[in-house]
């Protein structure tokens, strides 16, 4: 009696692990950021799960997680620029897959749709707009080669549902020989520079010394004016206040006391003396005396 409660015992227990077993294969839990494929008798169903708690047919029905975050795909390039200059391109894409597209990239591509759809369409995209560009262009406008290769990569995978959220250019690689002729033209560049700033500095120097110039002769010229403008305003006070008496004056000052020795008959004396005065000069004539 004890043997069959004991095997009734371990009956029910396996009975029990089964049933746990059963149910719990019933349960799929589709973590966060992931989409279930559902796969039922190898046959993909059209519409992939959302993350959550769902059930399943255990045994009939698989569930395949699909990652739906951002993730990064690096790949390196070879390409010829439009000047038939080689190329060597690194770039890093970031990506995601939609959940409705997830059935549908497992069902047409697989989950290896990296290798299969996403890096073969980088490299044609990276080769295609590196041919529009010189190799000098692919520098200098940088930005807007990679906003074009994005475009055109965008374009190549969207029907599949994978969509680009971000196209990075991590570098461009050239030949030895373009990377010394891109060295010399910045030198020449940069020595051009240099003598046209000298050039200009001495344009500017020679100027400022022609101003300067300029405004001392200005600054000379005006003194000379002012100069001459003060000697004639000047001569012109002196030439009103002269008068008769005032030249009587000055001659007397500068007359010696003594007539000329010869007068002529239509000469005159410039001084008129008085000759009531007490220091009266004798004005008789030296003409010698008839004779008697």
């Amino acid at each position: 009696m004890q043997k069959k409660n004991i095997k009734t015992l371990i009956i029910s227990a396996v009975i029990v692990v089964l049933l746990l077993i059963i149910t719990a294969s019933t349960i799929t839990i589709v973590p966060a950021g992931t989409s279930g494929v559902v796969v039922t008798m190898g046959k993909v169903g059209d519409h992939a799960l959302d993350s959550g708690l769902h059930f399943r047919i255990p045994f009939v029905q698989s569930v395949v997680m699909m990652n739906n975050k951002i993730q990064k795909c690096e790949v390196e390039s070879n390409s010829v620029s439009k000047d038939l200059q080689t190329v060597s391109s690194a770039v890093a894409v970031n990506f995601h897959i939609t959940s409705d597209s997830a059935s549908n990239i497992y069902k047409t591509i697989g989950e290896q749709y990296q290798d299969t759809v996403l890096q073969p369409a980088i490299q044609e995209a990276v080769k295609s707009i590196s041919a529009q560009y010189t190799a000098e262009e692919l520098i200098t406008k940088r930005t807007a080669v990679g906003d074009e290769i994005g475009s055109a990569l965008t374009e190549k995978v969207s029907d599949y549902g994978i969509i680009i959220d971000k196209f990075n250019i991590v570098n461009f690689e050239f030949s030895e020989e373009f990377n010394v002729a891109i060295e010399q033209k910045q030198v020449a560049e940069q020595n051009y520079l240099k003598a046209q700033t000298e050039k200009e500095q001495q344009i500017m120097e020679a100027e400022a010394d022609a101003k300067k110039q300029v405004i001392a002769a200005e600054a000379e010229a005006e003194a000379t004016l002012k100069k001459a403008e003060a000697e004639a305003e000047a001569n012109e006070k002196i030439n009103a206040s002269l008068n008769g008496n005032i030249l009587t004056y000055q001659q007397i000052q500068k007359w010696d006391g003594k007539y000329p020795s010869v007068v002529s008959s239509d000469s005159s004396v410039l001084i008129d003396i008085p000759k009531s005065s007490s220091n009266s000069v004798n004005t008789q004539s030296t003409s010698p005396a008839p004779n008697e």
